[in-house]
């Protein structure tokens, strides 16, 4: 693999790390919820999933997962069901307008709530996983070494966790305006709006 392959990788995830998905909204949901702590460990969970999905594909197992299309269909339906579920939530949250402010210093439950739902929304959306599957042999061809496929899916693992944190500091940042009732509300309505249409267009892909 040389500097300039590498360079061209990177700007190809950069593009679709900008563009957002369902991992988007989860990290927004969670910041507004937690704040910046339980923001910041949903993002660390999407980048975990991410990593061992990378990992998965450069050992080969990610394409036994595709053929096995029971398997394959199972976390499919599972990530529909993942993602509606939050949509739900959020829309409940919504409707019922009750919000208390959050001890951002709390340990515990707000963190692993936080890692456990975007490590989750992630693992069990199977585009991820195509991704890593159809992607990166593209740029280094089929008889790749194992080490050169690491290096490209743990890349796009940090450009994926660089860009969610960003985005949990300018959400934190803005919580104080964003935590205002009726601003929570709408952005509740819109955020579970978006989950269930991630989960819908999942479904019908």
């Amino acid at each position: 693999m040389t500097w300039s392959t590498y360079g061209s990788f990177l700007i190809f995830a950069v593009v679709l790390v900008l563009v957002p998905g369902p991992d988007f909204a989860v990290i927004t949901k969670n910041t507004l919820s937690g704040g910046r702590r339980r923001g910041s460990w949903s993002a660390a969970g999407v980048a975990s999933s991410n990593a061992v999905q990378g990992l998965a594909a450069a050992a080969g197992l990610g394409a036994l997962v595709t053929r096995a299309q029971p398997v394959f269909q199972a976390i499919k339906w599972a990530g529909i069901a993942y993602l509606a579920f939050l949509g739900v939530q959020a829309l409940r949250s919504a409707l019922a307008g009750r919000y208390t402010d959050t001890d951002e210093s709390a340990a515990g439950p707000g963190a692993a709530a936080g890692w456990r739902q975007g490590f989750l929304s992630n693992i069990t959306n199977p585009k991820v996983l195509v991704f890593y599957l159809a992607v990166l042999p593209q740029f280094l061809g089929p008889d790749a070494p194992l080490s050169a496929l690491l290096v490209l899916a743990l890349s796009h693992a940090g450009l994926s966790l660089v860009y969610l944190l960003v985005v949990v500091t300018g959400v934190a940042q803005a919580r104080r305006v964003l935590s205002r009732r009726n601003v929570r509300r709408a952005l509740d309505l819109g955020t579970g709006t978006a989950l269930l249409g991630f989960s819908a267009k999942l479904a019908t892909e």
